[in-house]
């Protein structure tokens, strides 16, 4: 038989494709990783999207799970220029009445500012954070027998609550409303099972090492797996948008970092009939309408927590938030939608000229929305910061059709690669003993529509690749890292 030319092909750079890219390299492979653009990252992408000098994440933008990753920190990312900067401040949250509840790193002091719910939220977290080193390579992977079942147990009991049960512990408006806008990071109504899930996860995340940004934008991430993965011999080719097999070269396996619609594109002809059929009948999530701003000043938010916060979260009440999201979940789009507001620029000052700022911000709106929302977010920011306006000098927007045609991967504008409810978080893509193998032997998806789901993590990819290491090469798994409590 004819050698192949490569032992793998990755298709898509994202941080997952990365990660598969890296792990399979690791192990004294030849890889191939291709991507369809002519920069590589996926929603790892900074640009001047505004004005000249002001540099925009162009979708994520603050990541505390990719500081947090299990696989990434087993990386000599810092090497390669990466440099994480941690705001004070990890999510604030502000009130109509000119207050804010704010999550540092300090527990007890976010407990603290909580009032009578000081307690409630110490209870709640403590066991979880201190936890959290022994099943967070358990939380961030496929459904398996966990090697700390107790602690997993604990953790599962409140995650896979619905938020607004969990939230239900509470008392204060300012507790409730802060765990709403930690859930409502699920991207679904507050009122569905497991979306506790990922607000427990942020919290845990902010109290063992804050929410980080990278210097110089989210491209840092990408640049610096790049360039990893180049050091351990990979090869790179850009500008190549893949969309059949026979563009691929000849290989013993091909991982894909791409959501099930693009793969049945490239090779459902390959698949069987039930498996294509589950991959039909994959759901993707509601999407997301962002806007980029270049301001002449930094945003006048009433509450002073909010100037040293990375992440401010504009929904006001657990109850408004709710009933955004559900309007959301009914196709409708809200007059005051739950926004996700990111201001790099307080921090970093690579972001945006002397004296001037950066902001991001996006709302979640239904899949394949064209509808404006620009002046319902910035209804939102100027209700909590009055004379936002003022300071706007350069703005841009993505609807969820541009969102999708920046990254194909964003379906409708769905930045999670598909539906993170109880139906699809354990068995996306397909229900499979493994969910990263296709029907095809030697063709592997590891997507974010693989668990454990959206996220700059790189865990969809590691899992993935190891599946594949382990199948078709027969060779050990890298090790993940293993953080003390």
């Amino acid at each position: 038989m004819t050698k192949p030319e490569y032992d793998a092909v990755v298709v898509g750079s994202g941080p997952n494709g990365l990660a598969a890219a890296i792990v399979l390299q690791q192990a004294g492979l030849s890889v191939l990783l291709l991507e369809g653009k002519e920069t590589l990252g996926g929603g790892l992408r900074t640009a001047e999207l505004t004005l000249p000098g002001f540099r925009h994440d162009i979708c994520s933008a603050i990541h505390p799970l990719a500081a947090a990753s299990p696989y990434f920190q087993t990386l000599p990312l810092a090497q390669y220029g990466l440099e994480y900067i941690t705001p004070p401040v990890a999510a604030a949250h502000p009130f109509d009445d000119g207050t804010a509840a704010a999550v540092i790193t300090s527990l007890a002091e976010t407990a603290r500012g909580l009032g009578q719910d000081e307690r409630a939220y110490q209870r709640l977290l403590e066991p979880l954070v201190q936890a959290w080193p022994g099943i967070a390579p358990d939380v961030l992977a496929p459904l398996s027998i966990p090697r700390h079942p107790l602690d997993m147990a604990q953790f599962g009991l409140s995650a896979l609550q619905p938020a607004t049960m969990l939230a239900g512990r509470f008392q204060t408006k300012e507790a409730r409303g802060l765990f709403a806008g930690m859930a409502a990071h699920s991207i679904q109504p507050l009122t569905n099972p497991t979306t506790a899930a990922i607000g427990l996860v942020l919290l845990i995340a902010a109290h063992r090492k804050g929410w980080p940004l990278p210097k110089g934008g989210s491209q840092a991430i990408a640049d610096a797996l790049v360039a990893h993965f180049k050091a351990l011999g990979g090869k790179v080719e850009t500008n190549t948008y893949v969309k059949s097999l026979s563009q691929l070269p000849s290989s013993k396996a091909v991982l894909f970092d791409v959501t099930p619609a693009q793969l049945l594109q490239i090779a459902g002809h390959r698949f069987s009939a039930i498996y294509q059929w589950q991959l039909r009948r994959y759901r993707y999530g509601w999407g997301v309408y962002k806007i980029d701003w270049a301001l002449d000043g930094p945003i006048p938010w009433t509450a002073s927590e909010c100037t040293q916060a990375g992440t401010v979260h504009l929904g006001n009440t657990l109850e408004e938030i709710q009933a955004s999201e559900h309007a959301i979940s009914q196709g409708q789009h809200p007059e005051r939608p739950f926004v996700l507001l990111a201001q790099q620029s307080l921090f970093d000052a690579t972001r945006a000229p002397a004296g001037k700022h950066t902001a991001w911000a996006y709302c979640h709106v239904p899949n394949g929305s064209r509808v404006n929302m620009t002046d319902a977010i910035e209804r939102q920011v100027e209700r909590f910061a009055p004379g936002f306006r003022d300071r706007i000098i350069g703005r841009h927007t993505f609807d969820t059709a541009q969102m999708q045609e920046h990254n194909p991967n964003y379906v409708g504008g769905d930045i999670n690669g598909g539906t993170l409810d109880i139906g699809q978080l354990f068995t996306r893509p397909a229900l499979r003993a493994s969910p990263y193998r296709t029907s095809a032997a030697g063709l592997y998806l590891c997507s974010s529509s693989t668990p454990p789901g959206g996220g700059v993590h790189g865990m969809c990819g590691y899992h993935a690749a190891s599946r594949a290491l382990r199948d078709i090469f027969k060779l050990p798994v890298p090790p993940l890292y293993q953080e003390e409590k």
